[in-house]
Parts: structure tokens; sequence; C-alpha cells
């Protein structure tokens, strides 16, 4: 009888684990992404309204403080043009300061600038979401496991919590987030953004390329390096067949009988 609770004990261990470890681990949905592999390139239309998504819907809660408004308009990016670039700059205020009274002053953006934070401090994030600060996106895609996939399925994977479930007041179910529970609540909904290029705004498409711009953001010189790394390995393999022509050649006056 002893033997038989420490084996029923063990089953209920294994079952828990197993239970719990299916809620924390589910594999981010694939995705064919354009700038994945060694010639991966950004799609320039994808940035574009990935800029856009972010700016209408992420940018009220998420800060990208290493990005300056200038790199919008940089090869391997969106590239918007220069006039572009002064017009998204100039729609946002900037605390700038002090002038000759020792003033703080506010004034219209310029391309140097960094992206405006919607928030004054970590502090002040934090108070306005409940506790919970918002990560600052300039970087999310390199910090999170899964990269890319996983801030798309996050995204996407919003849904109503199962049977027995019960969820904290501003906690939402999330079957991608680790432990199935977020405090973001789900913010994208078909038709939330109007497009500029006609592109139907899908939660899926909006995911797609909010998430392709984040990519970017957090890796703006992949395109460079993807040139750079195709140009190395040209060089190296040029290199290898010098090297084996000319080792045949050398050896080809040694007289083997010699």
């Amino acid at each position: 009888m002893k033997k038989f609770k420490i084996f029923f004990y063990i089953l209920l261990s294994l079952s828990i684990f197993n239970t719990i470890k299916s809620a924390e681990q589910i594999d981010p949905i694939k995705v064919d992404w354009s700038f994945k592999g060694l010639l991966g390139k950004f799609d320039r239309a994808s940035l574009q309204r990935g800029y856009q998504v972010y700016n209408e819907v992420c940018a009220s809660c998420h800060s990208m403080q290493y990005l300056s408004y200038r790199n919008l308009g940089e090869p391997g990016g969106p590239e918007f043009s220069e006039e572009e670039v002064k017009a998204i700059a100039a729609g946002f205020e900037v605390t700038d300061g002090p002038d000759a009274q020792g003033e703080m002053f506010t004034r219209p953006g310029r391309p140097s600038d960094k992206f405006v934070s919607p928030y004054p401090n970590v502090n002040a994030a934090a108070a306005a979401n409940g506790g919970a600060y918002p990560p600052d996106m300039s970087v999310l895609v390199k910090a999170r496991k899964g990269g890319a996939n996983y801030i798309y399925s996050v995204l996407v994977g919003y849904e109503d919590p199962p049977p027995g479930v019960i969820l904290d007041e501003g906690v939402y179910y999330n079957k991608y987030m680790i432990g199935n529970k977020i405090k973001m609540p789900n913010n994208l909904s078909d038709g939330l953004v109007e497009y500029a290029d006609g592109t139907e705004a899908t939660v899926d498409q909006m995911a797609k390329d909010v998430t392709t711009f984040l990519s970017w953001a957090a890796e703006p010189e992949l395109e460079s390096r993807h040139k750079t790394g195709v140009k190395v390995i040209l060089y190296l393999v040029l290199l290898s067949i010098l090297v084996f022509l000319s080792m045949k050649r050398i050896w080809s006056r040694v007289n083997p009988e010699e």
C-alpha cells in the first residue's frame, strides 16, 4: 500500500509538472520573414506600414530610445524621403533648453532628435500601466527568445482563457506568453489603422508589419552585414581557388621519381 501511494504521488507530480511546462512553453509561430537568411532584406513597404502601426498604436506606451527620426530615412530602413522624415519629426514636441533665461522650452522635433518617449521616466510609465513597465521597443526583438517569431506570436496570441483559468483584473490570457498571462491588452483589431498604401489592415498584417519594423529597429545594419558577409564569402572562395591552383603549379615542378 505504501509503495502504491509513493507511485501515485510520483505520477501526480509528473502530471502537474507537464501541465505547467505545456502552459509555459508553446513554440512561437514560424513566419517566413524576408529579412532572414544570408541574402535577407527588409520589405520597405512593410517597414513603413510597421512604423505607422508603432506610431499610432504602440507609441502611446512603448518608447524607442535608441532610434532617431533621421534613421527612418537611412538606407536599409523604411527609407522615407527627406521631406517625409522632417514632417514626421515635426509632428512631435521635444523638450529643449535651457534658453537664455535658463528655462526649458518645447519645440517641433527635428530629424536629429531621438524618438519622443510617451512618459517622462520609468516610474511614470509603470504608474500609468498598473505597475507594469512597458518595455522599450528599440531592441525588444533581440531581447526576447524566439525573436521576431515570438513578438509576432504574442501579438496574435490573445484568446479567452480556458475553463478553470482565473485571471486577475488587468491581466489577459495569451497562449504564447510564458505563463500565458500578460498585462498588455490586445491593442490590435481589424481596420484599426488606415494604411497609406491601401493594404488591408488585418490583425495578422499589422502584427507582421510592426514586427518587421521592430526587427529593423533592433538591427538596422542587418542588410549591410549581409552584403559584407556575401563579399567575404566570395573573397574566401576566390582565395581558396587561387591557393589551390598555386599549390598545383608549385608541386607540378617536383619530379616524383627524384
